[in-house]
């Protein structure tokens, strides 16, 4: 119906590719109506997401659009009112494609229909869980999630003065890459566990979260200082662990090993909390002086 309304008023649609993990096999691009769609080839199609994502994957255009597809200077590609393109190849990139094209002959149309369904499935079951800690947002008429599980974080800030960026350092001492920080939703945790986590990876992390929530619960009840508890210094690396003085109110057994599992397989953070904002904004170069390159 939103397609529909668009294109009775003259607009086009472009169709985010990252969200086929949870389409493949069901809807299409094409059911759906979207006049320009990119297929990433990163987690859907079994390629690491690799700092953004390889530079790779398909755009697929109506038949309308077809003619300003990109030429390119060196193959006869394109559509004849195309412009030459500014940063890309014909066929992509030779070294991804090949596991893509045997990951799709491997699952045949059955495996990755149940590879969505699954991928669905875990982030509803991880929304379940995370719901009575966090606010689930983008949920459909029956409370449901689609593919992402996107947890909102604003009450924490609100109730306890923790941002969602340090819930997301704290994730580390957990073991836990943060996921994605505040997209497509201001102040919020967005979890994809796709189809290749098991249950119990996904229980892991979601006792991860509730813990954390939990420890901001202390915040509330003041039994921890806002300024000085383990979400605001987060992460803990081992030399701070280590250290012969320890000022927190807290133990080091919380700091580092917040749940029993974490000292079977400790992941230790190599570097401790730093200040984004002053990151992006002054940059620092560490490699040798111009002088030693002269010499």
């Amino acid at each position: 119906r939103m397609v529909d309304i668009i294109h009775a008023h003259g607009g086009l649609v472009y169709m985010d590719g990252a969200n086929m993990n949870g389409q493949v096999g069901l809807p299409s691009p094409g059911y759906i109506g979207a006049d320009v769609c990119h297929l990433n080839l990163h987690k859907t199609f079994a390629i690491p997401h690799g700092g953004g994502g390889p530079g790779v994957g398909s755009v697929s255009v109506t038949k309308e659009l077809a003619q300003f597809l990109p030429t390119h200077c060196m193959a006869k590609v394109g559509g004849e009112n195309g412009i030459t393109a500014v940063a890309a190849s014909p066929w992509g990139s030779a070294y991804v494609l090949p596991i893509v094209y045997a990951y799709i002959r491997m699952m045949g149309e059955e495996g990755l229909t149940r590879a969505t369904e699954v991928a669905i499935l875990n982030a509803n079951y991880m929304a379940a869980r995370l719901k009575t800690s966090y606010g689930i947002v983008y949920t459909g008429e029956t409370g449901r999630v689609g593919p992402a599980c996107i947890g909102a974080c604003r009450a924490c800030r609100e109730a306890y003065g923790v941002e969602t960026a340090d819930i997301a350092r704290r994730l580390m001492d957990y073991g836990f890459h943060a996921p994605t920080l505040s997209f497509p939703v201001h102040e919020t945790l967005m979890a994809e566990p796709t189809e290749s986590e098991s249950k119990a990876e996904i229980d892991r992390f979601c006792d991860a979260l509730i813990t954390i929530k939990e420890e901001m619960q202390t915040i509330g009840d003041g039994k921890m200082p806002k300024d000085d508890n383990p979400l605001v210094n987060a992460p803990h690396t081992a030399e701070e662990v280590a250290a012969n003085e320890w000022r927190h109110p807290y133990s080091r057994e919380q700091a580092a090993y917040p749940l029993p599992w974490i000292r079977l397989n400790k992941f230790w953070p190599n570097v401790s909390r730093i200040d984004n904002a002053y990151g992006d904004r002054n940059l620092v170069c560490t490699c040798a002086p111009i002088e030693s390159y002269i010499k």
